[in-house]
């Protein structure tokens, strides 16, 4: 008996280390329990009718010359008209302008199909619409899903936008007209190019499979929507030259959005999350939150994940993880200026791995002056301008309203290597970048960087490996401490 109580007493000790150590392991670092919300974003799986609309029976010609906007449109109306359905293609190329696709539509771009974007902007209907933060009439995408609901775009086919006639366009107004005037600012919203995709005020859109190359201007812009899957795409703008803004996937004042499985080569900001800019971004007044990005690899461009620059809307709730970065300028870049407001907060990214980027965290709220802050030069009258101009001018008042704030800010099991800067962040006086967590993040980096108006910096298992044996210079930043020990001399 007593051989009995002694043996259930040693079982009882065991099970309650047992436990103590269990729970010690569920609370180590590397653990992040992932808020409820990730499992709720993205489209819902969508049943169409049986129907398969060939645009072939209405007029479209597959020879990559005739412009065939108009009977891809009417296969896309017969097919809504009768409840939804497929639009499909007979193999070939096949030129068109600005598509709109209805509810019910699967739009299907098979193996062997191209749809190739006309190279006149006249061929892009101007619709209402949100380009860099502003309100303003704007070419409509080429492929558009505009107030709908419950649609399908996938297919092993080719989106080629063909955009280097609006590179080329881009380029000359800015350097040649624009830029000798002072107007820096505005050539952006002045030089009208097409989008590939544009998902506007939308639900339950799938965007899948699908290859996109040499797009006009954004490849794929999600705005004033949710519930929105982008699943498996691969964006390829660099060919035949590197076309200006020809960001990957921009979302822009949405929520509940799903971005997974994605390959981007671009020529801007790979995957880029947007509310708005200046006076007008502050009036619509709509953030970006609840969305996840992963899977993902994210070649040449601007920003492996770019958050800004346009920020007015506030972006909140972001989940990214199993992201690459290869030769990607930054990885990490959150961006704005002091006109544009906003709170950037709850960002978590982990198990990122990046090579030969050239900065692992870019963080500026005074981004790119000659872009950001408008001023109009002597010469114009104020009554004569454009409207988009107008807005674009208009002062955020209170001044202290357009101040951003960034906070809260999470990176985990980060593995950079090869970068020439490992961090370059500048917050301002009067708001200070506050709550950074880095876990389990090994730098390796030719120069250290600086760290000037920040606060709060939690760090664990960090670990930087400089080229140059530089230290980060930081100023002006109290609970930033970056000891020697972290820090892998040659």
């Amino acid at each position: 008996m007593k051989f009995a109580k002694t043996y259930i007493g040693v079982l009882l000790l065991l099970f309650i280390f047992s436990c103590k150590e269990n729970t010690a392991s569920k609370n180590t670092s590397e653990d992040f329990q992932k808020p409820a919300w990730i499992s709720k974003v993205g489209a819902s799986e969508i049943e169409f009718n049986p129907g398969v609309y060939y645009v072939n029976d209405y007029g479209a010609i597959n020879d990559s010359t005739t412009l065939n906007t108009e009977a891809i449109q009417k296969s896309i109306d017969a097919c809504a008209e009768k409840g939804g359905g497929t639009v499909a293609f007979k193999p070939g190329i096949y030129v068109s302008g600005s598509i709109f696709i209805k509810e019910g539509v699967h739009f299907q771009v098979d193996k062997g199909v191209e749809i190739r974007g006309s190279q006149n902007i006249k061929d892009y209907i101007e619709i209402d619409t949100r380009i860099a933060g502003m309100e303003m009439k704007w070419p409509a995408a080429l492929i558009n899903v505009r107030n709908q609901k419950n649609v399908l775009i996938d297919g092993d086919g080719l989106i080629n936008g063909d955009g280097k006639v609006f590179w080329d366009y881009y380029w000359d107004l800015r350097k040649n007209d624009y830029e000798p005037k002072g107007l820096r600012w505005i050539v952006d919203y002045d030089a009208k190019r097409p989008r590939t995709f544009l998902i506007s005020n939308s639900q339950n859109v799938f965007l899948k499979n699908l290859h996109i190359q040499k797009a006009g201007f954004w490849t794929i812009q999600v705005l004033y929507s949710e519930y929105i899957t982008v699943d498996g795409v691969t964006i390829r703008n660099n060919i035949g030259g590197h076309g200006p803004s020809t960001d990957g996937i921009d979302i822009d004042s949405s929520k509940w959005i799903l971005v997974q499985n994605c390959d981007i080569d671009c020529n801007d900001d790979n995957f880029c999350l947007k509310a708005g800019r200046d006076w007008d971004g502050l009036r619509v007044n709509r953030p970006t939150e609840y969305v996840v990005i992963r899977d993902c690899v994210a070649r040449a461009g601007s920003g492996l994940f770019t958050i800004g620059s346009e920020t007015s809307g506030s972006i909140r709730h972001v989940y990214a993880s199993n992201i690459q970065g290869l030769g990607t300028k930054n990885g990490l870049n959150i961006k704005s200026a002091t006109t544009r407001g906003g709170t950037v907060e709850d960002v978590y990214m982990e198990n990122i791995k990046m090579d030969s980027v050239r900065t692992f965290m870019e963080v500026s709220m005074n981004w790119n002056p000659s872009y950001s802050y408008s001023k109009l030069p002597e010469g114009y009258d104020e009554n004569e301008i454009p409207i988009h101009w107008k807005k674009m001018l208009t002062h955020v008042e209170p001044v202290s309203k357009g101040i951003p704030h960034f906070k809260n800010i999470t990176l985990n099991n980060i593995d950079v290597k090869r970068a020439k800067k490992a961090i370059n962040l500048n917050g301002l006086e009067n708001s200070i970048v506050e709550n950074i967590t880095l876990k389990n993040v090994h730098i390796e980096a030719e120069t250290a960087g600086k760290i000037v108006y920040s606060k709060n910096w939690k760090l664990e298992n960090v670990l930087l490996k400089i080229k140059d044996n530089s230290k980060l210079s930081i100023e002006n930043s109290q609970g930033v401490i970056f000891p020697d020990s972290l820090y892998i001399t040659h």
